[in-house]
């Protein structure tokens, strides 16, 4: 079994090392460091090869340059799945980092075993499920839809889309269940587990900008259908 290793980035030695512990108890390799260049760096170095991290715990109130910032650096290169760490009890701090690419965020103070938990979670919803493979590959036949899960890819009608991570989470859950009905909660509880109820707009806004990729493509072909006060599903193409 692979052995995954998390890079934690925060200036303070004590939750530094908190963490470090909690989560080498639970079988992972951890390295640390205390500044966000000094994290952009290490990413970018090791992106592209077998060294590279499998997530990023990430402090969002660093002493050089905001944990945000560091996010939003990390995204120009690399899709590697971030949980914040924030001292910030603000629902549009919270809403901010996730919209710019976290994937997770646990307020201070927090427990280190709650931490592991929501690492493992996340590790949890970016391995593919056999049976997802299934479905998309019966989904790929018909060659309207193509998702490729070991690339993060989607091709539509013969030309690839330039999808972020959550209209790609979004589509692959949606194409997994071809006309199942899914809530806007039930993709909240999929794609950024325990989040706030009040982020089910977010849903709304990505569902928008995915379908708007879908119809640049093709404008006659209607794939996610809304169900008014109930969700959303994908079309049987």
């Amino acid at each position: 079994m692979q052995k995954h290793t998390i890079l934690i980035v925060d200036d303070e030695p004590t939750i530094a090392q908190t963490l470090e512990y909690a989560l080498q108890c639970e079988g992972f390799f951890v390295e640390t460091c205390q500044l966000g260049k000094d994290a952009i760096d290490l990413v970018y170095s090791n992106h592209n090869t077998s060294d590279n991290y499998a997530l990023i715990v990430l402090d969002i109130g660093l002493p050089d340059i905001s944990g945000i910032e560091v996010c939003k650096q990390i995204r120009k290169f690399s899709d590697i799945p971030v949980l914040f760490l924030t001292a910030r009890d603000s629902e549009i701090d919270r809403i901010i980092g996730l919209e710019i690419g976290g994937d997770d965020y646990v307020t201070k103070p927090f427990s280190p075993r709650e931490v592991a938990t929501r690492v493992k979670v996340i590790l949890k919803r970016y391995g593919f499920q056999r049976d997802s493979q299934q479905e998309l590959s019966k989904l790929n036949k018909e060659q309207t839809l193509q998702i490729d899960l070991e690339k993060a890819s989607v091709v539509f009608f013969g030309e690839s889309l330039n999808l972020t991570r959550y209209e790609f989470l979004l589509l692959k859950t949606l194409a997994e269940h071809p006309e199942r009905v899914f809530s806007r909660s039930r993709l909240m509880d999929i794609i950024w587990p325990e989040s706030v109820a009040s982020m089910e707009r977010s849903i709304d806004t990505h569902i928008k900008t995915l379908r708007s990729k879908l119809r640049e493509v093709n404008d006659q072909c209607d794939v996610i259908k809304t169900h008014r006060g109930l969700g959303y599903s994908l079309n049987r193409l």
